[in-house]
C-alpha cells in the first residue's frame, strides 16, 4: 500500500516532534513493506515568515490531494499580537475548514508505568481508557458576529441540528466498538446552544440500543474527570468544552507529551477517510531547540492515522506496543522524569518495532 502524506511540522517543538514521527512512519513502512509519499510544508507562524500568510493556498492544495495530514503544532509568542489574519492559530483553523474535519479524537489512556507521573493518586486513575469526541468547526471559535473594539468583545456560539447530529453519530459508532457508553457534555441549564445539543444527541441515542447514554454538565464533567475518571467511556463534547476537557485529561496519563489525537470528517465518495493528525500539545516555545520535547504524542498520532485513513490496524498496534515499551524502560524524556532526548526516544521506539517487526516478516 501507498501513504501520501502531507507533513507540515509548524512551530516551536512541531519540528522536532515530527521528525520523530516521520522517522517512525518511516520504520513502519520499512517493516510491514508499505510505501510512503511523504510531502511537506509550512503552517502558522512559520507559514507567515516564509509565504506571508499561516496558510498559504499552495498548502490548502496539498492538504486536500493528500491522503492525510500529520501536523506538528502553531503557535509563535512573536504573533500573540498580529492581526487575525496573520496569527498562527489561524492557519489550523482554515486547514481544519479546508479539510472538512469535524470530529476531534482524543484518546486519554492511563498507563502503569507513568502511574508515578500523574498528580493523581495511582488507585484513581489505574485502568483509565476513555476517548474525548470533540466538535471541531463550529461553537465560538468561528460563530460570528465577533470581534474586539473599543473595549467591548463579543463572540458567538452558534449550533446548528445537522452539526451535532453528525459528530454525534461518531460518538455512538465508536461507543460500539468500545465499551458502549457516551457521556455527552454540556451547559443546558443557561446556554440555549446546549439545550438544542441535549436535545440532538437524546435523539441520536434512540438509534443505538444497548448503548448507554447520560447527560454531564461541564463543571460536573471537569470534576468527575479527576474524582472518577473510571466511569468515562466515550466523552461527546461542542468544541469549546472539548479543548478544556481533553488537557485536564492529559494529568490522567502523566503528560501532555503523550497524548495524541485525530480529526476526521465523512469518507470520501471513493470510501476514504481523510483526516488531520497531530499532538494535542501546543508549540511548547520555551523548549522549542533543545531537543527535550516529548515526541509520543506525535508518534501515536500516526499510529491512529495508520489506523483511521489506512485501515491497517497490525501496523497501528505496532507502534502503540512500542511505545507502551518506551513508556516502561525508556530512555524517557524529561516532562517524564527522564534526561532522553526527543531524538533518543524516537530512536528507542523504531528499535522496540524493528524488534518485533524485522522487515519482510
Amino acid at each position: 500500500m501507498q501513504w501520501n502524506i502531507l507533513s507540515l511540522p509548524g512551530d516551536g517543538v512541531g519540528p522536532e516532534v515530527i521528525a520523530e514521527a516521520e522517522k517512525v512512519l518511516a520504520c513502519i513502512a520499512e517493516c510491514f513493506e508499505h510505501r510512503v509519499e511523504l510531502a511537506r510544508g509550512h503552517i502558522g507562524g512559520a507559514a507567515v515568515n516564509v509565504e506571508g500568510t499561516p496558510l498559504s493556498e499552495t498548502t490548502r492544495r496539498a492538504a486536500s490531494d493528500a491522503d492525510a495530514v500529520l501536523l506538528g503544532a502553531v503557535g509563535m509568542p512573536e504573533y500573540d499580537d498580529a492581526p487575525p489574519a496573520r496569527r498562527p492559530e489561524k492557519g489550523l483553523l482554515d486547514l481544519r475548514k479546508e479539510l472538512a474535519v469535524y470530529a476531534n479524537l482524543r484518546p486519554v489512556k492511563a498507563y502503569p508505568s507513568l502511574a508515578g507521573a500523574s498528580p493523581l493518586k495511582a488507585d484513581r486513575i489505574e485502568g483509565v481508557d476513555l476517548l474525548i469526541v470533540r466538535e471541531l468547526t463550529g461553537g465560538l471559535y468561528f460563530g460570528t458576529p465577533r470581534g474586539l473594539d473599543a473595549g467591548r468583545a463579543l463572540n458567538t456560539m452558534a449550533y446548528a441540528e445537522q452539526e451535532i447530529d453528525r459528530v454525534a453519530r461518531i460518538a455512538f459508532d465508536l461507543a460500539k466498538k468500545r465499551r458502549g457508553k457516551v457521556t455527552s457534555v454540556d451547559k443546558a441549564n443557561v446556554l440555549e446552544t446546549s439545550q438544542l445539543w441535549r436535545q440532538v444527541v437524546t435523539a441520536v441515542a434512540r438509534e443505538y440500543p444497548g448503548l448507554e447514554l447520560e447527560h454531564l454538565l461541564v463543571d460536573n464533567a471537569a470534576m468527575q474527570l479527576v474524582l472518577a475518571p473510571r466511569r468515562f467511556d466515550v466523552l461527546l463534547t461542542e468544541n469549546l468544552f472539548g479543548d478544556i476537557l481533553s488537557d485536564e485529561a492529559a494529568v490522567l496519563a502523566g503528560s501532555i507529551g503523550v497524548l495524541a489525537s485525530a480529526s476526521v470528517g465523512a469518507r470520501r465518495a471513493d470510501g476514504t477517510l481523510p483526516g488531520l493528525y497531530e499532538p494535542i500539545h501546543g508549540s511548547a516555545p520555551a523548549i522549542a531547540g533543545k531537543g527535550v520535547a516529548n515526541p509520543v504524542g506525535a508518534i501515536g498520532s500516526v499510529a491512529l492515522m495508520l489506523e483511521w485513513t489506512f485501515g491497517l490496524g497490525a501496523e497501528a498496534s505496532a507502534i502503540d506496543a512500542a511505545v507502551s515499551q518506551w513508556l516502561a524502560a525508556g530512555p524517557l524524556t524529561p516532562d517524564l522524569g527522564g534526561s532522553a532526548s526527543t531524538s533518543q526516544a524516537g530512536d528507542a521506539i523504531c528499535a522496540a518495532i524493528r524488534r518485533a517487526h524485522g522487515a519482510g516478516r
